[in-house]
């Protein structure tokens, strides 16, 4: 609000806005002036002549209005857009819908402010809907400023995913090994296990020296009786 274009004075624009420049530096920053006109009395005489039905009076009120309009486009132009302190074009801000509605209409009167002076003419509500479309645009504007640090981080945690595919890997070969020494100890604990089970089962059967095993003790008492 308020802002100066030149740092060593001149006039003040009503509004300006901040766009980013090539750098994030502040001072890189580059500036579109807005400034609000309302030519408020050649409106009312065209509003009245139409009301009234004067035909010639409506059409000198239009030249008087597209004169004044001119005029201010030019005043904006002159005092205000000044590359690359700001940018190639103006806004001129009209408050009045319906001011805006008669201006716009008149597409031989935009086409001049365009080409001869750089100005873009904007209402209540089309210049809500300008400041939403800059900002999305310079939204998108950063992204790709910053797509080189995105893919960065993208590669980044590629190779980090993939070193931890590796580890995963590891481990899991590790966890079949383990689980393979585990089958192999079962192993040879059965077959261990089976091989005390045939000595105890020898040792309980062992023939004595005259010929009788030791799991007849009854027998053996009952013949020496």
């Amino acid at each position: 609000k308020n802002v100066r274009i030149s740092e060593t004075g001149g006039d003040v624009v009503e509004f300006a806005i901040k766009l980013p420049g090539q750098s994030d530096l502040p001072e890189d920053c580059v500036l579109i002036p807005v400034d609000a006109k309302f030519p408020i009395e050649d409106y009312q005489r065209l509003l009245e002549a139409q009301e009234l039905g004067d035909v010639a009076a409506a059409d000198e009120s239009v030249r008087q209005l597209e004169t004044g309009i001119k005029k201010a486009a030019r005043d904006i132009f002159q005092k205000y857009i000044a590359p690359p302190k700001t940018t190639d074009f103006g806004i001129m801000f009209l408050p009045s819908e319906g001011l805006y509605a008669e201006v716009i209409r008149r597409t031989a009167l935009v086409g001049v402010l365009q080409r001869e002076y750089h100005i873009v003419v904007t209402g209540p509500t089309t210049f809500a809907a300008l400041l939403n479309s800059l900002q999305m645009g310079f939204r998108t504007l950063a992204i790709q400023k910053r797509s080189g640090e995105v893919w960065k981080v993208l590669g980044e945690v590629k190779t980090a995913f993939g070193r931890f595919g590796d580890t995963l890997d590891n481990v899991r070969k590790k966890l079949e090994q383990a689980a393979n020494s585990v089958d192999d100890a079962q192993k040879k604990t059965k077959t261990l296990s089976n091989k005390l089970k045939a000595v105890e089962a020898s040792t309980d059967t062992r023939p004595t020296d005259d010929g009788i095993t030791d799991d007849m003790p009854s027998h053996r008492a009952s013949e020496h009786e």
